[in-house]
């Protein structure tokens, strides 16, 4: 087995570093995050670092990079308006949603430029991607400072969930294989989401070790 040591990763080059760390967590959910500025500018963006933070209320969070000299318009256009998006990139857009990733101008729809299309609902302030199988629309409530690497945890509370016809069970289970839904490894190496299996609420004496 190969080892890395903290020391060994401050001496690779940054882009070997920059693949390792960023695929050693596994494969991570691809989500396009939908937002518009408050002169109606449009802008999509493709992030993997969506976590779970609660159910009641339900809040989902994903970080963003420090915002600098470097134009975050997901970050200003939340900050404007408190409303944003999480739509599941489909896998067979896999290179579509890659390129939103591509340094456009601010006045430059990745929308229009990928391939996707925006869609509201409800009256709600951002764009959904009419393409993808889930959709969510969260208000920005709040934001995490991340001192050690100067990152942003940014966290959204959910206003409003759609889900394409078929994909929930009886349970409230999500079928992301039938969904279509991607996911990648790293920055840009994207896989397609299989079912193994579906099993029960875990207790100690009905472990397969034990039986």
């Amino acid at each position: 087995m190969k080892h890395i040591t903290q020391e060994d990763l401050f001496n690779l080059n940054k882009i070997e570093r920059l693949n390792i760390v960023n695929s050693i967590s596994g494969i991570k959910a691809v989500n396009l995050i939908g937002t518009r500025s408050i002169d109606g500018q449009e802008n999509l963006a493709v992030f993997s670092s969506i976590i779970h933070l609660g159910s009641n209320p339900a809040l989902l969070g994903f970080i963003i990079r420090p915002t600098g000299d470097v134009p975050r318009h997901t970050y200003e256009n939340m900050s404007q308006t408190n409303a944003f998006t999480l739509n599941h990139a489909p896998a067979k857009m896999a290179m579509n949603a890659h390129y939103t990733s591509a340094k456009f101008d601010r006045k430059e729809s990745e929308f229009e430029a990928c391939g996707f299309t925006p869609i509201y609902k409800d009256n709600f302030q951002s764009p959904y991607v009419e393409e993808s199988p889930i959709q969510i629309g969260l208000e920005f409530v709040e934001e995490i400072s991340i001192k050690r690497n100067n990152t942003i945890l940014l966290i959204g509370e959910v206003r409003h969930i759609y889900i394409q016809d078929g994909l929930v069970s009886s349970e409230g289970y999500i079928n992301l294989e039938t969904a279509g839904s991607l996911g990648v490894s790293g920055l840009n190496c994207y896989y397609d989401l299989s079912l193994i299996g579906e099993y029960p609420y875990a207790r100690p004496q009905e472990c397969p070790t034990w039986q």
